[in-house]
């Protein structure tokens, strides 16, 4: 990672105030010696994250809720630097792992950190179908890099798709995706997304707006 000119690490926010003091001090261990920047995007937490995000961050912005793709993309128009590391807060994503991505950026616009099982029916059905189509074996996750150029690119228009969106732009822009593939930890309690039969309505529909982008979208 030494010749890189810079990284900006982007992750998004949502009442996640012991996990984000632990995952920027892991961040800051894995760029030792990398110019970088880590950018805390807070869906307007209720439990304090801001605040502590504030004190470790680089930039750490609170704005009304919209869901993750779109507090990504936000954070990501921040980005300073010319490689762009999107990342969860709730530390499902090993970033020991961004070194390989950073590799794989020097020849792809964007790099997916796929993982090698997929707890969901709904994310494995997701994978066969839209996952076919581009090429990706995980398109729900947002462990990924991006090129800067890239961004502007990106105007999403459908809603929450959990970061699939972004892939089906590329795509169609004709960029260059990568993959890298990891084994993730066990899964939160209490994702995110919502319980079990509540999160695989949520990506299905998910899928279902992302391949209607895909098939007929500008």
């Amino acid at each position: 990672m030494e010749d890189l000119n810079g990284v900006s690490v982007v992750t998004t926010t949502w009442n996640e105030r012991e996990n984000i003091g632990r995952l920027i001090p892991l961040l800051r261990r894995v760029l030792r010696g990398v110019p970088h920047e880590v950018i805390v995007v807070d869906d307007s937490s209720t439990d304090g994250t801001i605040e502590v995000a504030k004190k470790l961050a680089d930039i750490a912005v609170q704005k009304p809720r919209e869901g993750q793709s779109k507090g990504l993309l936000y954070g990501m128009k921040l980005a300073k630097y010319p490689v762009i590391v999107t990342i969860d807060a709730d530390l499902e994503n090993d970033p020991r792992h961004i070194p390989r991505l950073l590799r794989e950026a020097e020849e792809y616009d964007v790099v997916v950190a796929s993982r090698t099982w997929l707890p969901r029916v709904s994310e494995r059905i997701s994978s066969r179908v839209l996952g076919g189509l581009l090429d990706v074996k995980d398109v729900f996750s947002n462990f990924r890099a991006y090129r800067r150029e890239a961004v502007p690119l990106f105007r999403l228009k459908g809603g929450e798709t959990f970061g699939a969106e972004f892939l089906v732009i590329a795509k169609k822009k004709g960029l260059r995706i990568g993959e890298i593939s990891y084994e993730p930890p066990p899964r939160r309690e209490n994702p995110r997304v919502g319980g079990l039969f509540w999160a695989n309505m949520r990506i299905m529909w998910a899928l279902v707006k992302s391949l209607v982008i895909y098939l007929v979208g500008g």
